[in-house]
């Protein structure tokens, strides 16, 4: 369903990526591991379509269309998702009306406002969120907690078919791990041909979220890939062989 071939990726004239080949079949859940500065956040920006990374070479496809020329709203419009690190603050847009552009853009029947008003409080209710958190700013003075939530909300409400959660699992307690395993099986039961993509440096989340695939990324490769016990392999022995 997402494929990536051959794929290398710079950006400022450094190459930060190198050849990386990975395949994503309906319904997967993926985890993407490795020390700092391996390139695991070049490769979610890259997925999602930031101009600020340069594609030297390669393919990605998602559902046979190649999306290497495409923006990265064109490929928000496919299907594709991406929770980053540090959203930007955006002053004098409300929660609510980017959340309703969102559900907008992808209505293919008639909008319902009142029934779309009545689904967001349901899912603030979920993420135990005031409802008045909908007329706030788009993080605007959010907390770190309030920014991850924001992120959650906003997966929800986009229904999309591919998840990349970029460390949405930094600084978060036993109990906001919980909230994002129940928010990624909330949207996973609604479709379950849903691929989710977790990149993390540690294995706290994946007790939460099994993931069908390992894979660890080490200067811009990937140089191991097998099932979930490497996770824990990982755990006990550290990237420190794999440099």
């Amino acid at each position: 369903m997402l494929s990536i071939q051959n794929f290398s990726v710079s950006i400022d004239d450094q190459s930060i990526l190198k050849n990386i080949s990975l395949e994503f079949a309906s319904g997967q859940v993926h985890a993407i591991m490795g020390p700092n500065g391996s390139g695991k956040s070049t490769l979610a920006q890259s997925i999602m379509g930031n101009s600020a990374y340069d594609i030297m070479q390669g393919s990605l496809r998602f559902n046979g269309i190649e999306l290497i020329n495409l923006p990265a709203h064109q490929r928000a419009q496919k299907g594709i998702f991406l929770s980053f690190q540090q959203p930007p603050a955006i002053p004098g847009l409300r929660v609510f009306t980017l959340l309703k552009e969102m559900r907008q853009m992808n209505a293919k029947e008639s909008f319902d406002l009142s029934a779309f008003m009545q689904e967001v409080k349901e899912y603030l209710d979920i993420l135990s969120m005031d409802h008045w958190f909908l007329e706030r700013s788009c993080n605007d003075g959010f907390s770190g907690g309030e920014r991850k939530r924001f992120e959650l909300l906003q997966l929800l409400v986009a229904r999309p078919k591919v998840v990349i959660l970029d460390e949405i699992d930094s600084g978060l307690d036993i109990d906001a791990l919980k909230l994002v395993a129940t928010v990624l099986q909330k949207v996973k039961s609604e479709n379950p041909d849903l691929i989710i993509l977790i990149i993390t440096h540690y294995n706290r989340i994946l007790e939460h979220i099994a993931p069908d695939c390992v894979h660890v990324l080490v200067n811009g490769e990937i140089v191991q890939s097998s099932d979930a016990d490497l996770v824990h392999q990982l755990e006990k022995t550290g990237y420190a062989d794999l440099l």
